[in-house]
């Protein structure tokens, strides 16, 4: 009878704009939320890529119990989708209780099933819903901070930062000054990469959006840019979301002497934790934050199904997009730039 009751009580309503105070002081309270829970990410979907949020709101009264941002994805190549949170790092329920975190799955499978998704989407850091299906294809790889961090390194890191700096690579430190330098960077690595880039809007409206939070790092050698990396910085956690080196320059070691720069600002400003980003176990990227000391966190993306019985798959690691993947390192740098954020947008 108690558990009728409390359902009764716990209501799931969509968020409006006169929620924002309250849905940010919940997120702000709890410790299981992350950065991107709060409301201003709202405005980074739309201005950067024109979809539509939808982000839930449980109660119990008049108190918020839950919260479950997402975003609405209409794509001719991919699909509908409802994502939490699509393009970053981490999302999905925030909840004080199981009621108010099943409540709001209720509620995204609703909006799913009207607006013909495919699928809803959770990208929890812990399991949330044993009963969904789940992949856990990513980790996140987490470096404790303190002072005197030069040397807790690995021997060979340190000797890959000297070499650096005795190639006379440079490191600058800035915010939105620097963005046009970074994304030169990162726009060139993609393609080299095989994958459609993101428009320059967005990291626009993340460092205008969150500018007291972010920043951008810059390794230059004779003024060029050659490696570059935003952070974002939620709480006494600095997380590198975004960083990209030119392959050319790589015997130069320049990614060793962009992380040490991060590391550095950090401790710094009296962080504790560098979270480097997600990667897949085993692959490069992976080995690479492991020679830092960093221990990965497995990931759980959680999904409910809306149509067929398989999660979706849009990784470069899918075999369906081998030759796609090819043919795009081969395409002019200025062309996969303009046609990058129209491809993107709709890869979540």
């Amino acid at each position: 009878m108690m558990t009728a009751i409390s359902q009764r009580e716990c209501v799931v309503t969509i968020a409006s704009a006169a929620d924002e105070a309250e849905w940010d002081a919940f997120v702000t309270s709890e410790v299981g939320a992350t950065g991107y829970h709060s409301w201003a990410w709202r405005s980074v979907f739309v201005r950067a890529f024109g979809h539509e949020p939808i982000y839930l709101m449980a109660r119990r009264g008049a108190a918020v119990v839950g919260v479950l941002p997402l975003v609405h994805i209409d794509s001719r190549l991919f699909g509908r989708s409802l994502t939490s949170l699509p393009f970053l790092n981490y999302g999905g329920v925030v909840a004080q209780s199981d009621l108010a975190a099943n409540r709001l799955l209720e509620k995204a499978e609703d909006v799913a099933r009207t607006r013909r998704c495919r699928h809803v989407e959770l990208r929890h850091i812990g399991r949330r819903f044993p009963q969904l299906p789940c992949r856990q294809h990513k980790v996140a790889m987490l470096l404790p901070l303190e002072r005197g961090m030069w040397e807790r390194l690995d021997r060979k890191v340190r000797n890959q930062i000297r070499k650096a700096q005795k190639s006379e690579l440079v490191v600058e430190r800035g915010g939105a000054e620097l963005r046009r330098d970074f994304y030169a960077v990162f726009a060139r690595n993609m393609r080299d990469l095989g994958t459609p880039v993101y428009s320059p809007r967005l990291f626009d409206e993340v460092l205008e959006t969150f500018s007291g939070v972010t920043g951008v790092h810059v390794v230059r050698r004779s003024g060029r840019p050659i490696a570059a990396g935003l952070t974002y910085r939620h709480g006494h956690t600095v997380e590198v979301p975004w960083a990209s080196s030119i392959r050319d320059y790589n015997s130069l070691c320049p990614n060793h002497l962009l992380y040490w720069s991060v590391i550095e600002t950090a401790v710094a400003d009296g962080c504790s934790m560098l979270d480097f980003g997600r990667s897949t176990p085993d692959e490069g990227t992976f080995k690479f934050k492991e020679q830092w000391g960093a221990r990965p966190v497995p990931l759980h993306w959680e999904y409910r199904l809306i149509e067929g019985t398989s999660v979706p798959d849009v990784s470069p690691t899918n075999a369906r997009y081998r030759l796609a993947i090819e043919m795009w390192k081969r395409l002019p740098l200025p062309l996969t730039t303009r046609l990058g954020p129209r491809i993107v947008r709709g890869i979540a």
